[in-house]
């Protein structure tokens, strides 16, 4: 009798850069741990970064920047992203790169306020009137047609509804039945149909008729608890950005000419400032009246030095208004010129922007900081690795990079699969070590054999 292990059919997640960051690792008193949540080291940063998760929280950080400095490789996105991570999935976390404003069809400004609207949230309430139960009656009542002619219509349409409290027999309008014939409604189907606007949705098929056939592709659902006419409260996030998209796409005609336009792929174009106003006022109103709640969310813009004077200046302002989400910047520039100036500035940022800002400082890894991480990251991609071989690839780490060394990660457990091992041992980081230069040996091979390669 033949055993074989059966591969497992769950779905495998694509490992990413910062797949193992989790959260920022604070303990109840806002410390850092140690190592948690897949952060080793940085405590100092990752402290400061809880404060602003709980001001946010507190929805006292809005309009706010933070600025997160330190060398290539010390954890700025995985901050950013650990941030995000602690604030959830219902707070609007929006990324993007200073080089992403570039851009030949739209405004730099243009684009650093859409990502400023993506990155707030409105939380919708709405208290909608429905009709739910499962259908036991469906008769159509019909009258000759008015147009004349042999054919009859449908004047309207005699539902039973059933539920756990009782039944109720409707009398809907023939519009609704079309909807009923879309849906594919039969006698047995758990429905909901919405008093105001009409709407049928179809849940599935009650699970009384579950033992109906052996086999069947249908979802069998519980018959609905309460009465048929109930209340119901559907909450819906949307972003200003959402807002202002739906708002701004026109409505063609039926003419030849619009149609054509329709078919063609269209431009990208901006969304005027008169109707961002209009839908604040309609955001505005909605707060007031209590059927929705603002929520600002987290702009990430990484390699902010790459932005120029017109979107710092642009900047300064968006942040003033009233309706701005918290933005953190991220760079690893020391003093240097702002783009597309002589002027030299800490961070390539202009003065007066930096002075609204609160910084963070990332801290360079040490030898066994970088051991640990090099250890999350080897769990994180299943490999398996012994102490001797972390020490090992712990010093290329130190010598050339963190990243250079997580990257030798991958191609040594596919070395070591081909010589029949599961385990990744130093003959094989040694082995990947010769075929891959890291950033400082090859610009030392460079300075060496200057004169074999062309250069200015």
């Amino acid at each position: 009798m033949k055993i074989e292990e059966v591969q497992s059919t769950a779905k495998k997640q694509r490992i990413a850069t910062h797949t193992h960051i989790k959260g920022l690792g604070l303990r109840e008193d806002g410390r850092a741990l140690p190592l948690a949540a897949g952060f080793v080291g940085q405590q100092e940063a990752r402290e400061a970064a809880g404060l602003v998760v709980d001001m946010i929280r507190q929805k006292k950080m809005a309009g706010r920047a933070l600025l997160l400095a330190g060398a290539p490789g010390t954890g700025k996105t995985a901050l950013a992203l650990g941030i995000s991570q602690e604030l959830g999935s219902k707070v609007p976390f929006c990324p993007m790169v200073g080089s992403e404003v570039y851009s030949s069809e739209v405004k730099k400004t243009e684009v650093l306020m859409e990502n400023f609207r993506r990155a707030i949230g409105l939380r919708i309430k709405e208290n909608k009137e429905v009709f739910e139960g499962e259908v036991t009656e469906l008769s159509p009542e019909e009258t000759e047609s008015t147009t004349g002619g042999y054919g009859k219509s449908i004047s309207h349409v005699i539902i039973g509804l059933k539920t756990v409290k009782g039944t109720k027999q409707l009398k809907l309008d023939p519009t609704i039945y079309d909807a009923l014939i879309k849906e594919k409604v039969t006698a047995g189907d758990v429905i909901y149909i919405e008093a105001n606007s009409g709407a049928v949705k179809r849940v599935g098929r009650s699970d009384a008729f579950a033992t109906e056939f052996d086999l069947e592709a249908e979802e069998y659902v519980p018959l609905p608890k309460g009465e048929v006419h109930k209340k119901k409260e559907i909450v819906q996030d949307v972003t200003l950005q959402d807002l202002d998209a739906a708002n701004a796409r026109p409505q063609g005609g039926q003419d030849i000419l619009s149609l054509m336009g329709q078919m063609m792929k269209p431009r990208k174009t901006e969304i005027t400032d008169k109707l961002r106003q209009e839908i604040n006022k309609v955001v505005d109103r909605y707060i007031e009246e209590g059927v929705a709640e603002l929520v600002p969310g987290v702009l990430f813009i990484d390699e902010v030095h790459m932005l120029d004077m017109e979107c710092f200046a642009y900047l300064n302002r968006a942040l003033e208004s009233s309706l701005s989400p918290i933005v953190i910047f991220a760079t690893n520039r020391g003093i240097c010129n702002i783009r597309g100036t002589d002027i030299s500035s800490p961070h390539g940022m202009p003065i007066d922007l930096l002075d609204r800002i609160v910084i963070i400082r990332t801290l360079p890894y040490t030898p066994s900081e970088i051991i640990q991480i090099l250890a999350i990251r080897a769990q994180v991609e299943g490999l398996t690795i012994d102490e001797e071989s972390l020490a090992f690839i712990g010093e290329i780490g130190e010598r050339a990079s963190l990243r250079h060394a997580v990257q030798l990660l991958s191609p040594a457990s596919i070395i070591a699969r081909t010589n029949g091992r599961d385990q990744v041992c130093k003959e094989d980081l040694e082995d990947v070590s010769t075929l891959f230069l890291d950033a400082k040996a090859s610009a030392r091979l460079l300075q060496e054999q200057s004169d074999r390669y062309i250069s200015q």
